[in-house]
């Protein structure tokens, strides 16, 4: 686009450039809460619920995250800034230089994960349709070719990518694609069976309610870089909340129900050589070519946070950052830096539990006034402290909405105390 001042992260966007009605963020949203990530979250939770456990964990988990995710990016639209620039209202201007390393680190992360996820699927359904030493089978093709799509999206940036690609075409592929594999479903199996399926315990419900939420929590450091261009606070919220739980709902459940009917292995592939052999592979196609908006978003949210810390414009930051993403999915192994990529993920849902009792309970809508706010960073580092203890010492329990809460309950008390 010839005009990427509309995307600087530290300025509010123009009133004349808030143009994403509810059904703009509804696509958006309802795509985000799809992917294969997501269908593989499902596949975590049936073998140890079964049917009836994973689908209450997935609604009340789905539920819980997605009203606190469109909370805050309520607070994006109402003050046009950018999920790392709107930490200024209770860190301070300096203080959101910590978050944004973070998320600029957890984003270029989850993008080169993106791009491994597709490249898998692509080489999958390449072998099966040309045999393995095709050309097309290569995942080194399929890695620069991911890659590079994705960052062009990203360069484009939010506007056209939503309502030109997704709400034109995009969502109708996922509900082809998920409507598909639903129908597929009821015709291969008894859904009474596969309901009073049991699981073998191995999983506790609260662990599994977590892990949902996470996945909707996970996109708290984005979701104001797109709610910020919403027409109305209603819009924003409702755009978001119905999408995400609409998308994340349907794919999560479909995964569960995958796994149980007819995954047998433990392998992390399984549940793609299953999906693979439906309808020749065409559904799992048309959710693979639309997983394109997670790395999307991923590439162009970690160029908005290093936007504000670096004055450089953000599409050639997102060309750096989407070459960075790719030639991590080419040629690094990330067995260990997933377990790394939680860890940084961790300090978000505490965070954002101070932002939304300032912005909501305190009514704090100005930065601070301080370089770097002592209240709210110690209320941060209690949440932090408290989501590690309890993942240490209770890890059934799930740790992420504790210490969101306790985040929340101590920036009360201290604004309180002062």
């Amino acid at each position: 686009m010839k005009n990427n001042s509309i995307y600087t992260p530290a300025q509010p966007v123009a009133a004349q450039k808030r143009v994403l009605g509810w059904r703009d963020l509804f696509s958006l949203w309802f795509s985000l809460g799809m992917g294969l990530m997501v269908l593989q979250a499902g596949a975590i939770l049936a073998p140890g619920l079964g049917m009836a456990g994973s689908l209450l964990a997935i609604f009340t988990g789905t539920l819980v995250g997605v009203i606190l995710l469109a909370l805050v990016g309520v607070i994006g639209g109402q003050t046009g800034l950018s999920s790392m620039s709107s930490l200024s209202l209770s860190l301070g201007k300096r203080g959101i230089a910590l978050p944004a390393l973070f998320n600029i680190l957890q984003l270029i992360g989850w993008g080169a994960f993106e791009i491994i996820v597709m490249r898998d699927a692509a080489s999958l359904l390449a072998k099966q349709a040309w045999g393995p030493q095709s050309l097309w089978a290569n995942p080194t093709l399929w890695t620069w070719v991911f890659g590079f799509l994705a960052t062009l999206l990203a360069v484009c940036g939010p506007l056209a990518f939503i309502r030109v690609v997704l709400r034109r075409w995009g969502i109708w592929l996922l509900i082809a694609s998920c409507a598909w594999l639903s129908v597929n479903l009821i015709q291969h199996t008894s859904l009474t069976a596969l309901w009073h399926k049991a699981g073998d315990g191995s999983m506790p419900f609260a662990l599994a309610c977590d892990i949902v939420v996470s996945m909707a929590l996970s996109w708290l450091p984005l979701v104001s870089d797109y709610t910020r261009f919403g027409k109305t606070s209603r819009q924003n919220f409702l755009g978001t909340a119905c999408g995400f739980f609409l998308g994340s709902l349907w794919m999560m459940a479909l995964g569960a129900a995958y796994t149980l009917a007819f995954v047998s292995s433990q392998d992390s592939n399984a549940l793609l050589l299953a999906l693979s052999g439906v309808a020749l592979g065409i559904p799992l196609l048309l959710i693979l070519i639309d997983e394109h908006e997670n790395t999307f978003a991923d590439i162009h949210s970690a160029a908005l946070s290093t936007g504000t810390l670096l004055p450089i414009n953000i599409g050639k930051l997102s060309w750096a950052i989407g070459l960075i993403c790719t030639l991590i999915a080419w040629g690094v192994p990330l067995d260990r830096y997933e377990n790394f990529l939680l860890l940084i993920g961790s300090v978000f849902a505490p965070l954002f539990g101070v932002v939304l009792m300032d912005y909501f309970v305190l009514r704090r809508r100005e930065p601070s006034t301080r370089s770097l706010d002592g209240r709210a960073l110690a209320a941060w580092i209690l949440g932090i402290a408290t989501y590690h203890l309890i993942a240490q010492f209770y890890p059934n329990l799930g740790a992420t909405v504790p210490s969101l809460l306790i985040a929340a309950l101590f920036c009360w008390l201290f604004s309180k105390r002062r």
